[in-house]
């Protein structure tokens, strides 16, 4: 029930489209890029062993502990994208 120039349908492509970049953020964050891969036996960045429980736990696991723990510590999430152009929005 959209209005103006848009199409009925505009706010669902709008609501898939944020969905699959919101998806595709998290995918790169964990590393897996666009594929869930096999359990790696030693760490992508350190080329320690990982151990097996974890592999177990975590199928597609790339990272040892340590390096996991960093990256969880260097992570900061990404701000939203404001598409709706509210007036709060145009304030700032």
């Amino acid at each position: 029930m959209a209005g103006g120039w848009a199409r009925d349908d505009a706010v669902n492509d709008q609501i898939e489209i944020s969905t699959a970049e919101a998806v595709a953020r998290a995918r790169l964050r964990a590393g897996q890029g666009k594929a869930v891969r096999d359990s790696a036996m030693t760490c992508i960045d350190c080329d320690e062993p990982i151990p097996q429980a974890r592999r177990q736990a975590l199928p597609g696991v790339q990272l040892c502990l340590d390096c996991q723990r960093d990256r969880d510590r260097a992570w900061r999430p990404a701000g939203g994208i404001n598409r709706r152009g509210s007036k709060d929005s145009q304030l700032k």
